[in-house]
């Protein structure tokens, strides 16, 4: 099998997207509520649900199940990169691979786990060479409906480019494969598996240098990420599958005062993944939204702490001071703490800073009154809310968490598998 080595233009060309990358880079029973798990294994639907179809080539050409529950949108897939089963697993095996790291001991999933809904549970990432990042990792958990890939980039917006950045960027450095490209080519290439699987998940590249390649690399992760779905909490059971006992009678006023003019959550946490910036197979346009929620206003300036500025580092806009993409509320109560830096450490401690209207920093170098901000959004107003309402909130975002996801085998780790 030819080896293709990236050229130095296509890494390059993400150079501006690296300050973000990966870290800058949410229990049904019946097809209907949605029992079908990614849908990656899954080509004749069996128990995938009667979720649409969408995205073919690959082994047998078919169209693909997503398993998915009628109501639900599909992931859009890029003509140039359609979903196939076998090609599913090899971006399974490619995510969870430890040769995809210049220390060989680190893979996507080590900032991705799946029982944190594919995030690390840490406040700043680590990668591979122990750097500290700025940012912490974000959900993957519905990333192929995410029209905005990392906390602040509006450029970065496929998964295939995506992928790039956490193998190849150095600021910050995370999988560290910079200058590795041959050897993490030749890495793959005497393994047998992937023998077989490059060729079957791309049978019809036309490529002189075979299938094995980085383009190829990048796209086999996409379609595996596209399918790390999440439909299957208490909420979607209730909303999709027409389960009326899926949510408690808490969850429920929780869920009326959530999507009230009282608390104003749905602006930035709407829609089908409680996020704002969303697209998916069928959209008519693409949502692509940033929000400065008053975390910081360092000496009442609005400033963020230097070099986590938000959309500002990539516009150099005054006015995109501390803009951050609102993410997938979906799996909330398991991927604290939250916020881009981390620095907000439980769900009380969030719904206390958007129940003030921003977060009050009494002192020290980042000392300010957040809800002052002159960026803040004007979304933003806070809001007050009893014991009770509160313990009513807490418990429709925990409705949203879906346990299907954090353990199913068919998005797990294939290399812990037994023969």
């Amino acid at each position: 099998m030819t080896l293709r080595v990236p050229s130095a233009a296509l890494v390059l060309s993400l150079g501006w997207a690296t300050v973000v990358g990966c870290s800058g880079g949410d229990d049904g029973n019946t097809p209907t509520s949605g029992e079908g798990g990614s849908g990656a294994h899954n080509p004749t639907g069996g128990d995938g649900g009667q979720g649409g179809q969408g995205g073919q080539g690959g082994d047998d050409a078919q169209p693909f199940d997503w398993g998915l529950p009628p109501g639900f949108p599909r992931p859009k897939v890029p003509t140039d990169n359609p979903m196939s089963t076998v090609k599913v697993e090899l971006g399974r095996r490619l995510f969870y691979d430890q040769r995809l790291s210049g220390t060989g001991d680190f893979s996507c999933a080590s900032c991705h786990r799946q029982e944190l809904a594919f995030t690390d549970g840490l406040a700043l990432s680590v990668g591979s060479t122990g750097e500290v990042h700025p940012r912490g990792s974000m959900s993957l958990a519905n990333t192929g409906f995410i029209s905005a890939l990392t906390w602040a980039n509006p450029l970065l917006d496929t998964l295939e480019e995506q992928a790039l950045v956490p193998m190849f960027g150095e600021e910050p450095v995370e999988l560290g494969l910079a200058g590795k490209e041959v050897e993490l080519l030749e890495r793959l290439a005497a393994d047998p598996l992937y023998q077989e699987l490059f060729p079957a998940a791309f049978p019809d590249d036309s490529d002189d240098d075979g299938p094995l390649t980085l383009k190829n690399i990048t796209r086999a992760i996409a379609a595996f990420q596209r399918t790390i779905l999440s439909y299957r909490s208490p909420f979607d059971r209730y909303t999709y599958g027409g389960d009326p006992t899926a949510m408690t009678p808490s969850a429920l006023r929780g869920r009326d005062l959530f999507f009230s003019e009282q608390m104003e959550c749905f602006h930035c946490h709407g829609g089908f993944n409680f996020s704002d910036s969303v697209t998916h197979d069928g959209s008519t346009f693409t949502e692509v939204m940033f929000h400065n929620t008053g975390l910081y206003n360092i000496g009442g300036t609005g400033a963020y702490p230097e070099g986590n500025t938000g959309l500002r580092e990539i516009t150099g806009l005054a006015a995109d001071m501390g803009r951050f993409r609102a993410p997938t509320l979906r799996n909330i109560a398991v991927t604290a703490p939250y916020m881009h830096d981390g620095s907000v450490a439980t769900l009380d401690d969030a719904l206390d800073h958007y129940g003030s209207g921003g977060r009050t920093i009494p002192d020290g170098p980042h000392a300010g009154v957040g809800s002052d901000s002159p960026f803040k959004s004007e979304l933003l107003l806070g809001f007050t809310l009893t014991p009770a309402e509160r313990d009513d909130v807490k418990a429709f975002l925990e409705s949203l968490t879906d346990d299907k996801l954090l353990t199913d085998p068919r998005l797990s780790d294939p290399w812990t598998e037994t023969p």
